[in-house]
């Protein structure tokens, strides 16, 4: 019987074959110790001498690193971790013996070979731990939002024209018809679709030209954008901060071995339910200055702003209503302080910073022609956006999350670039 690592349990006292790596071997002569993986999970198989063949022997002893083999054996509960199991092995097929040695020992590696060496490093415990809680991440998100009433579109990566200006955009020669850019965010085609099914959403890569040097920024990256019509400000951070909160609450639910992989501590984890903290731009300036920053009143959060002020508490943070000056010009103001922007950013705990931006959008016609012509934007390429405002203009809001920060926090990681199963910044394409 053919069966996955992740389904011994199902299967104790009875023989079966996993197919898949030998990562680690302990042991010599008498007895061998297997460690081995197949993507669902890990397990250790047993050669004792004693009951082994001269085949078997030989074949336990010959086994490498990395190697690729089928393994049958008959499964038992580890004697020491009654949620563990493991074979006693009676044959070993050796699929493909590796002929190099591996490059990546249990030795320390420093960062760049580990990336240069991407491609093998995946298949570290660790990194295999961050892709299923990645996973994990993204399927909470599509049950969350189906649950909500919103579909899924799909954006288009190719654009005419930018959400708030070119700058920051990687930019193409697009056959006959001029420039065309590599999406930082699928939000203004997700408007259009909302005048059709009501809340939509879009999940896939993204594309941000700036040459970033930090922890948090990735060149490449995927994102989740969603818009609802008929949603204003208030109501549009409660559906952020009860998506987060049920994303947290899958991966403690669902992800409890590769959490323990990563040592990542979960009682910060536990304590992510909604309601979220709430405060203005305001009252954040004020408390950060209060704390030794020298943020402006009318500057944006730094990065080492959103770390010092999210180190002091253990929820996420919205922060609303900045400064319009400093924000997207399809932003609606705050009719009650027309200098400020109905949106928000939600900072997550533990110094991980902003994982969330949103806003209502500007409904007017007049008023959205009135801030593209303030940003100096091409009306021509944005006339099909106005159109939304003609014909049957509706209040509406959106958010979107940058998935690898996400993950970062959850995981507890330093970087960013640990998140995804290939990183591109500005130093690295390869492999």
């Amino acid at each position: 019987m053919i069966s996955r690592i992740s389904d011994l349990k199902n299967h104790v006292n009875e023989e079966v074959t996993i197919q898949g790596w030998m990562y680690n071997k302990r042991g010599s002569g008498k007895i061998y110790f297997l460690q081995l993986r197949d993507g669902s999970g890990t397990a250790q198989g047993i050669v004792e001498a004693s009951s082994a063949s001269p085949k078997l022997l030989e074949a336990a002893e010959k086994l490498t690193a990395e190697s690729s083999v089928k393994v049958t054996g008959q499964v038992s509960q580890h004697p020491r971790d009654p949620s563990a199991f493991e074979l006693h092995i009676t044959d070993i097929e050796i699929v493909q013996l590796c002929q190099d040695e591996y490059p990546i020992s249990k030795k320390e590696h420093g960062i760049d070979f580990l990336l240069d060496n991407r491609h093998l490093w995946l298949r570290s415990a660790k990194e295999w731990a961050v892709q299923k809680v990645r996973n994990t991440i993204i399927n909470a998100t599509y049950e969350y939002l189906n649950g909500e009433g919103f579909t899924k579109i799909d954006a288009p990566i190719l654009t005419p024209n930018a959400c708030e200006g070119t700058t920051e955009l990687f930019e193409i020669d697009y056959f006959d018809l001029g420039k065309a850019y590599l999406s930082q965010s699928g939000q203004l085609y997700l408007e259009a679709v909302i005048f059709s099914l009501g809340r939509v959403f879009d999940f896939g890569p993204v594309f941000r030209a700036e040459k970033s040097k930090t922890r948090r920024h990735l060149t490449e990256f995927w994102m989740m954008d969603a818009e609802a019509a008929f949603v204003e400000h208030e109501e549009n951070m409660k559906i952020q901060e009860e998506l987060v909160s049920f994303i947290v609450k899958s991966v403690l639910e669902k992800n409890k071995k590769e959490l323990e992989i990563l040592e990542r501590n979960i009682e910060p984890l536990t304590k992510i339910e909604a309601p979220f903290i709430r405060k203005t731009h305001a009252e954040v300036v004020t408390e950060l200055r209060e704390m030794g920053s020298d943020i402006k009143e009318n500057h944006d959060l730094g990065g080492d702003d959103e770390t010092l002020l999210t180190k002091k508490y253990d929820k996420p943070i919205f922060v609303e209503k900045y400064p319009a000056e400093v924000k997207a010009f399809y932003m609606k103001r705050d009719p009650q302080d027309p200098s400020r922007a109905l949106c928000n950013d939600l900072l997550a705990p533990e110094g991980y910073g902003e994982v969330i931006g949103g806003s209502q959008r500007e409904d007017d016609y007049d008023e959205l022609l009135k801030r593209i012509r303030e940003h100096k934007l091409p009306e021509d390429a944005f006339k099909w956006y106005l159109d939304l405002r003609k014909y049957g203009s509706v209040p509406h809001s959106g958010f979107g999350f940058g998935l690898e920060r996400l993950v970062a926090w959850i995981c507890g990681l330093d970087h960013v670039r640990s998140t995804i199963p290939f990183p591109r910044t500005i130093y690295r394409l390869t492999p």
